[in-house]
């Protein structure tokens, strides 16, 4: 084939160093900004961004011309650079690792919808539920005594 031809939609998420509810409201919108500029500079196209506190939901039309690996490593060190040095935050850390789901297209507005959603969805379920729950759906081992770190 003369050309490379892809439609990838990924749901990403992370949380704080030890979950910390360290994402205040008065540095949310900035913080989502700053995510969605690394990830439209790195080529992929964000789908939806929201979280809680103490983590963050990305959905991204991914370009598989970067690494899965090397986006998360970007997002995550440059964002706590972002935090540290013009918010202030300078005990913020991302936890390490992260989740990585893969949807269908036709499953792009049920995933927008929840990621916009998130505020609501915690009402009812934690942080840690949230995150089993998804594991065990999409058949992922895991050990629980290192899911956390």
């Amino acid at each position: 084939m003369a050309n490379t031809y892809h439609q990838l939609f990924i749901h990403c998420i992370f949380s704080t160093k030890g979950r910390f509810k360290l994402i205040h409201e008065h540095v949310k919108e900035d913080l989502y900004q700053f995510i969605t500029g690394i990830i439209k500079k790195e080529g992929h196209k964000l789908m939806a961004i929201n979280g809680m506190p103490d983590h963050i939901h990305l959905f991204i039309g991914y370009n598989p011309d970067l690494s899965l690996a090397a986006l998360m490593r970007s997002i995550k060190s440059k964002s706590t650079q972002y935090l540290k040095s013009k918010k202030g935050i300078s005990t913020f850390a991302w936890q390490e690792g992260y989740g990585a789901f893969s949807y269908a297209k036709s499953q792009v507005p049920v995933v927008c919808k929840y990621i916009e959603n998130q505020e609501q969805h915690h009402k009812k379920a934690s942080f840690e539920e949230e995150y089993v729950k998804l594991l065990e759906r999409f058949g992922v081992a895991y050990n629980p005594k290192y899911l956390w770190g």
